[in-house]
């Protein structure tokens, strides 16, 4: 088989026949990055999303970052509540509010909902964490506030327990379970009563308006995530990092399978977390091994979930061997492809894996090509914003 044969220009029409190849139309379309932060693949991801909305019926986006925060971003699309420059800079988490693309992409939201009845979504789906955690205080207290009483502890009963946020941020906690609170008296006991609120949220639903609702069960979600995320971190365990990377994407899961509620959705994160083989990441003399948030979103939506993985050629001074992936795929005619995943792994014989001088740059594993869809593949990504 040539290679040829396998792909196609990455254009509307491409797009389409994807989708329509595939056995169901799917909730969630997640378009992996092979890094963050390549202006190329920010600019195709948004003709992509475009071309999703004009003529296949999407209307939501997610994205890769704190599922709080993204909440700002939201309400700026759908009301024009504050400004651009502001949205950008409280509405992102791990900086992503700096890269031009995602300017750009709100900007084209917020547009396209001042003149349709029909409103797009903005959707932010990881937890508010990195490899630290920041405090559950804005989800707890929010979440709180939406209920209706008996409630299990009043306002300044939290506020004590949670005490100062930065106790719960320290970014020590990272390398230093000791300095972590997460398994405290006090932390301990707002677990108990994180699982209370939510417990109450579900016998008080018919009492609260959709949006009201939607909103608690995200507030529900984060902090009874957080606090357990915290739980772990103060674990000294051998088994710490790998239970902390597995929650980490449990936790994007859950935040994918409410947005699939709300009708198909392009979701952008990394190709891990949107993967549906398992996750492997060296850490000192271990190697941590846990479920991608897509494996586990594709357990509940089955075909409905559906990954395009991103693939990169010359990344930045970094040009591929002739006998990788990316190598062969660097061989076709086009600046941007759209290629079968599945043909490709019958098309190409014993690939070498790529070790790419970019430690940013994940290369795609030649023994993992049947389990993606679709590969996206741009020829360059040279205009590296970090």
């Amino acid at each position: 088989m040539d290679i040829k044969d396998t792909a196609r220009l990455l254009d509307g029409a491409g797009v389409s026949t994807f989708l329509r190849s595939l056995p169901a139309k799917p909730q969630l379309l997640g378009l992996g990055e092979a890094r963050h932060f390549v202006e190329e693949l920010g600019e195709l991801r948004n003709e992509i999303f475009r071309h999703l909305v004009e003529h296949e019926g999407y209307r939501s986006f997610a994205i890769e970052s704190d599922c709080l925060m993204g909440l700002v971003v939201d309400d700026y699309i759908t009301t024009g509540a504050g400004t651009l420059d502001d949205v950008m800079e409280r509405g992102f988490s791990h900086s992503f509010g700096a890269f031009p693309a995602n300017r750009e992409l709100v900007r084209w939201m917020r547009a396209y909902n001042e003149e349709h009845d029909e409103k797009l979504r903005f959707y932010g789906f990881d937890g508010p964490l990195e490899y630290w955690a920041a405090s559950p205080r804005e989800a707890l207290t929010a979440l709180h506030g939406l209920l209706d009483g008996p409630l299990p502890c009043t306002m300044e009963t939290l506020d004590t327990l949670l005490g100062s946020d930065e106790r719960w941020s320290n970014e020590a906690t990272a390398m230093d379970p000791s300095q972590s609170i997460g398994q405290s008296a006090d932390a301990q006991r707002l677990r108990l009563i994180a699982d209370d609120l939510v417990a109450l949220l579900e016998t008080q639903a018919p009492r609260l308006s959709a949006q009201d609702r939607e909103l608690a069960e995200l507030y529900g979600r984060t902090a009874t995530g957080l606090l357990r995320y915290h739980h772990w971190m103060a674990d000294a365990s051998p088994a710490r990092w790998t239970r902390l990377s597995a929650l980490r994407d449990a936790m994007m899961a859950a935040n994918l399978r409410a947005i699939a509620e709300h009708g198909p959705a392009l979701v952008f994160a990394s190709n891990l977390h949107l993967q549906r083989n398992k996750s492997l990441m060296p850490l000192g003399d271990q190697m941590l091994e846990w479920w991608s948030a897509g494996a586990i979103a594709e357990t509940h939506l089955g075909d409905r979930y559906a990954f395009l993985a991103s693939a990169f050629g010359t990344v930045g001074d970094d040009t591929p061997s002739p006998d990788t992936v990316e190598g062969v795929l660097s061989t076709l005619p086009w600046e941007h492809a759209l290629i079968d995943a599945r043909r490709l792994a019958e098309a190409i014989t014993k690939p070498a894996p790529r070790i790419s001088h970019d430690f940013a740059y994940f290369p795609l594993d030649p023994a993992k090509l049947n389990m993606i869809d679709s590969v996206v593949f741009l020829k360059q990504a040279v205009r590296l914003s970090r």
